[in-house]
């Protein structure tokens, strides 16, 4: 596929990489596997590599290494990175659904063919492909963790109101769960996150609240 092929890497497994594009939705009406799988080890494959250059650097502490990498794995950032390589054209989704600005369907998808290049190519050429697409954003020191929710705190309190998050719903088995929260303002929903963990979904359902806010 050309986002693939644009970087210099070929797939000659396309049904493996057919099914890292899948999104559970598209599975569930046509049948067949879907990225769930392959974005487990995606994950565990991108976590290596980042922990790995981080490491290289060797005027970085413990600490620093764990907080910056943090920021380059997270799903703003596999976002950016699928965006930057035109990845998102290629994600197959249920009728109905629309993908492309749900961060989270996106950054899975992206761990997933992350995943693929590893299994059929190796750890050298995934390497390769993070150093590409993802190290010249840690060079040009992209922040893409903001603490959302702080912001919108002092909002909120400006205007003299009530904030809260509530957790709508969990999916997912216990290593891969998914978290949908919604924010209330004096008791209305203001936005809507999602995320790995309940604090990931809080900071991006904060997020969705400050676009609203703004608009």
């Amino acid at each position: 596929m050309k986002f693939l092929t644009d970087l210099g890497i070929n797939i000659e497994n396309k049904e493996l990489l057919l099914t890292a594009l899948t999104h559970p939705s598209y599975s569930n009406e046509a049948g067949g596997a879907n990225y769930e799988r392959l974005e487990f080890l995606g994950d565990a494959v991108l976590q290596l590599i980042m922990s790995e250059y981080f490491y290289k650097l060797e005027s970085m502490s413990e600490g620093d290494m764990s907080k910056t990498r943090a920021s380059y794995v997270c799903e703003n950032a596999l976002y950016e990175y699928s965006k930057k390589i035109n990845l998102i054209p290629y994600i197959r989704v249920g009728h109905g659904l629309d993908h492309t600005e749900n961060e989270t369907i996106i950054a899975d998808i992206f761990e997933a063919v992350l995943a693929v290049i590893y299994l059929e190519l190796g750890l050298d050429v995934a390497r390769d492909y993070i150093y590409k697409v993802a190290i010249p954003f840690v060079e040009e020191k992209r922040v893409f963790l903001s603490d959302y929710k702080s912001h919108l705190q002092e909002m909120v309190q400006t205007e003299k109101k009530s904030l809260e998050y509530v957790l709508i719903n969990e999916t997912g088995p216990s290593h891969d769960k998914l978290f949908e929260v919604d924010v209330l303002v004096d008791g209305i929903v203001f936005g809507k996150g999602f995320g790995k963990s309940k604090k990931e979904a809080e900071q991006s359902a904060a997020k969705d609240a400050i676009k609203k806010a703004a608009r």
